[in-house]
């Protein structure tokens, strides 16, 4: 009996202190590295806005679990759910105790890891994050970004979408881990990352297909809770059709595949260049239309009628201007006012075109009265009508000269 409790009994015990066996017995706890652990949560105990504290046991052991606040967020304590937590094993001095140092608690089993997916819903709905108007996706973003894990076939997926509809279409991947351990940390970080860059205008969450437990990250509050915060918009494309994580009803777009994802991010060139040359020549054909419709209106101006027309309305505006002038201000303003008008009323007459006809130049019109601008507009032997200041001429045409 003796031998089996202390099998080294027979070797001479070495001297140490308390605080070098404490050290020694930290160090070899050390050496174990980061741990994950399966049991039950047993006698949670949180202090507000503090650390939580537990017991994880099954049926043949316990161990003392301590999660730091700044980690509370991602442990989930809920008495009685069986969970995996993963941390480092460290040995408490002031205590003399082994405890669990936790990183992150998640749940274990569909029925827990519905029930945790159920309550943060609720949180993200009572925030009113869940069922605000999603953004609207660009037509043609600046860039892409992808956030994947290293798993080959997502990212060929992705990548064959985008030689096919779009070939070096800008693509920026970030690959993290996806499931497991820190997967929502590290995907929500990426998200973060991604959504500083002014380059990057439309976000992919992609992954492919899995259990509840490996797609439990995406069902993350915290991560919910980043996606809602993006200032890009997300499109969210985890495992398969049947597969709904929590992050499906945060994004702004909801794709069943990350092949599908890619298809309605990346803009297709062939239809761009279709819509390209329509609108060339819609526009080359709107140009010569009213290119046309402005040539036959001028054709139909008489320039002798719209010029006295034009006249006779400033000399009518001239006149009622002058009214105003003498019933608003004294005689001794009355002066300058009258060479001020005169001065229009000269000027107006040098533009009449009775004047201009009386400077020797002639309107010539057709037999149909229109304007003739161009010896093309008529033939050898065609009738005119030449207006003169001082009456009419008629014409015959000897020679047409273009």
């Amino acid at each position: 009996m003796t031998t089996e409790l202390f099998p080294d009994a027979d070797r001479a015990p070495r001297p140490m202190s308390l605080v070098r066996l404490s050290g020694e017995i930290a160090r070899s706890l050390a050496r174990l590295g980061r741990v994950t652990v399966e049991g039950e949560v047993h006698d949670p105990r949180l202090r507000p806005g503090g650390p939580v504290f537990f017991t994880l046991r099954d049926r043949a052991a316990q161990l003392g679990v301590f999660c730091p606040a700044s980690r509370v967020r991602y442990c989930r304590t809920v008495a009685g759910e069986r969970v995996a937590v993963t941390g480092s094993v460290q040995f408490n001095n002031q205590r003399g105790s082994v405890q669990l140092v936790a990183e992150e608690v998640v749940p274990v089993g569909e029925g827990a890891v519905a029930a945790a997916t159920a309550e943060a819903r609720a949180r993200l709905v009572a925030d009113g994050l869940i069922g605000r108007p999603p953004r609207t996706l660009p037509r043609l973003p600046a860039a892409i970004g992808i956030v994947c894990g290293a798993d080959a076939a997502v990212r060929a997926d992705i990548e064959s979408v985008v030689e096919a509809r779009f070939p070096g279409y800008p693509v920026v991947f970030v690959e993290v881990t996806v499931s497991g351990p820190g997967a929502a940390e590290a995907i929500a970080g990426a998200l973060t990352a991604l959504d500083a860059r002014h380059d990057v205008e439309v976000i992919v969450l992609a992954r492919g297909g899995g259990n509840a437990a490996e797609l439990l990250p995406f069902s993350d509050e915290s991560l919910c809770r980043a996606v809602a915060a993006s200032r890009t918009p997300v499109v969210s494309s985890i495992g398969h059709e049947r597969d709904r994580p929590l992050c499906d009803e945060l994004a702004d777009l909801r794709c069943a595949t990350p092949s599908l994802a890619a298809q309605a991010v990346v803009p297709s060139r062939a239809q761009l260049e279709g819509e390209l040359a329509r609108l060339r020549a819609d526009g080359r054909t709107a140009l010569v239309s009213a290119h046309e419709r402005a040539t036959n209106r001028l054709a139909r101006v008489d320039l002798r009628q719209a010029l006295g027309a034009g006249a006779g309305r400033a000399e009518a505006r001239l006149d009622v201007a002058l009214a105003r002038l003498r019933a608003a201000h004294p005689r001794a303003r009355l002066a300058g006012a009258g060479d001020r008008l005169a001065a229009l009323r000269r000027e107006l007459d040098a533009l009449s075109p009775a004047r201009v006809l009386e400077r020797g130049y002639a309107v010539v019109r057709t037999a149909d009265g229109t304007v003739v601008r161009r010896a093309s507009q008529v033939s050898t032997g065609a009738r005119l009508s030449v207006g003169l200041a001082h009456g009419r001429l008629g014409a015959r045409v000897e020679e047409v000269d273009d």
